[in-house]
């Protein structure tokens, strides 16, 4: 699996889709997924928008409950990377984070700096 790190400055602002919720590795038990520390996997569904297109969701997947999360709230991402991944005829991007954080109420949302 290539892992291509991702630039968060040139995304736009990143604001929370869906809070964060611990991610399910076999949906027949209910497992919840861990990481090699034993860490719980959370997921974040965060929007993303770049100069007036339209809006994507992306699910990013970080070790640890991140704290102080709510939807609607603008996001800072540290440390996001893509995964390609295929499983027979089913291909995709995953995301995953070293960290996702609340910007704290009345820090100004990131610009994207230059221009395309």
């Amino acid at each position: 699996m290539q892992s291509i790190p991702v630039d968060t400055a040139r995304l736009g602002v990143l604001r929370c889709a869906i809070a964060p919720e611990a991610k399910i590795s076999n949906s027949e038990t209910q497992e919840v997924k861990k990481d090699r520390d034993g860490n719980t996997i959370y997921t974040v569904a965060v929007t993303v928008r770049q100069d007036r297109r339209r809006i994507s969701v992306i699910e990013i997947a970080v070790s640890g409950e991140p704290k102080g999360i709510e939807e609607g709230q603008i996001l800072k991402v540290t440390g996001l990377t893509a995964f390609a991944w295929s499983m027979g005829d089913r291909h995709g991007i995953s995301f995953r984070a070293d960290a996702v954080t609340p910007v704290p109420a009345g820090v100004p949302a990131p610009v994207k700096a230059g221009g395309a």
